[in-house]
């Protein structure tokens, strides 16, 4: 498993988060070693694309010359178990590789151990929901034009040699791209001038914060067949948004919120203003107090749920535990909720309470039992 550190490799972790996270693009070159190249390959590319079940035309897609290709055109519709889906056939997905048309396989980031992996690291370093993309291009023919992605993209060069363009332009904390139709005409307009034309070769990482413009071809040398390959992990960090939904949620807990508001035109409008004066006091309170914090810290810890680990044959054994009534371990965030819920049951079974906050870190939750049992608080049954 990569840690941040070794991904970006010489930089270290605390130059990366003041002089680049957000602020300017970062190309970290392999140098001697393509270690982080081995992260994927074609093989396992082409053993992914081989359990067609789990391809639709919505996770595997087909670009040419800056256009998608339409998904009737090298998909099929076949009968499942389920119903119906639209899965994309080999045959003709081959043809429009010939032709020169890139291949992106979407959502990637848990069918293999080494993806997962990196992506889990990721979540869980930024507080963000993390996703990652194989793209397979060939020489001379651009999958996309200009543009900019709405998340923060670390793009991880597997194989041959792409050419990324960056411009000077950033859009400003994009969450929607520009809408009216074919966005083309409009990127190509604000990019702005070239800023860094960066080389991509076996091993190398590029960082680009959210909102920069860039493209990238494939131009590797013909002894190579001009093939390359990589994968970008997307960062898409919580934003602004997510508090209002949190706030009413807290805030209709109190009774100020479910009051009504006084008439406008009483007191010549003073009354309700002095009402929202005091609600908008009270939402600031709940925003600033700890209570909150740890609500969005449970968000952020959603997005990154634990690892998958079967041990089959074996069938793990339970641990059951009651409560004593004594007081539980002070604890925050996520790991006091869930505290809370295992102080609420009458019995419950540790590998339950793992299982039911499978994004708190399960070793904080099996320390914190062990400390409760220890002080008397939960015996085992």
């Amino acid at each position: 498993m990569l840690t941040l550190a070794e991904l970006l490799h010489p930089i270290t972790p605390d130059r990366f988060m003041a002089d680049y996270h957000d602020r300017k693009p970062l190309h970290i070159p392999a140098g001697a070693s393509s270690t982080k190249a081995r992260i994927f390959d074609w093989d396992r590319l082409n053993g992914l694309l081989a359990q067609s079940a789990i391809w639709t035309a919505a996770n595997l897609k087909l670009v040419r010359d800056g256009a998608p290709i339409p998904p009737d055109q090298y998909c099929t519709r076949v009968r499942t178990p389920t119903g119906e889906a639209q899965r994309p056939a080999p045959a003709r997905v081959d043809v429009f590789l010939s032709t020169g048309a890139s291949l992106i396989a979407d959502d990637i980031q848990s069918l293999t151990p080494e993806l997962a992996a990196l992506a889990d690291m990721l979540s869980r370093t930024f507080g963000a929901s993390v996703g990652a993309n194989a793209y397979a291009s060939f020489g001379g023919v651009q999958a996309f034009g200009t543009h900019f992605d709405l998340h923060d993209v670390f793009a991880v060069h597997i194989s041959g040699e792409k050419t990324w363009q960056l411009y000077e332009s950033r859009a400003d904390t994009p969450v929607t791209m520009p809408g009216g139709g074919d966005p083309r005409p409009y990127f190509q307009q604000t990019r702005g001038p070239l800023m860094q034309s960066v080389r991509m070769r076996p091993g190398d990482v590029l960082y680009l914060p959210r909102g920069w413009y860039h493209d990238a071809l494939a131009d590797g040398p013909v002894s190579g067949g001009n093939a390359s390959l990589h994968v970008t992990f997307s960062v898409a960090a919580l934003y602004g948004r997510i508090i209002f939904g949190l706030l009413e949620t807290m805030a209709m807990q109190d009774p100020a919120f479910r009051a009504y508001m006084p008439p406008a035109q009483m007191d010549g409008g003073a009354a309700l203003q002095r009402h929202l004066a005091d609600l908008g006091q009270r939402l600031a309170a709940l925003a600033a107090s700890p209570g909150f914090r740890d609500t969005l810290a449970g968000k952020q810890a959603e997005l990154a749920p634990r690892l998958p680990a079967y041990g089959l044959p074996v069938r793990k054994p339970l641990t059951l535990l009651r409560p004593t009534g004594a007081a539980p371990p002070a604890a925050t965030g996520p790991l006091a909720e869930a505290l809370q819920w295992a102080f609420s049951q009458p019995t419950f079974a540790l590998e339950d309470l793992c299982a039911e906050f499978d994004t708190v870190d399960e070793a904080a939750l099996r320390t914190a039992v062990a400390a409760a049992e220890a002080d008397g608080a939960l015996k085992r049954v």
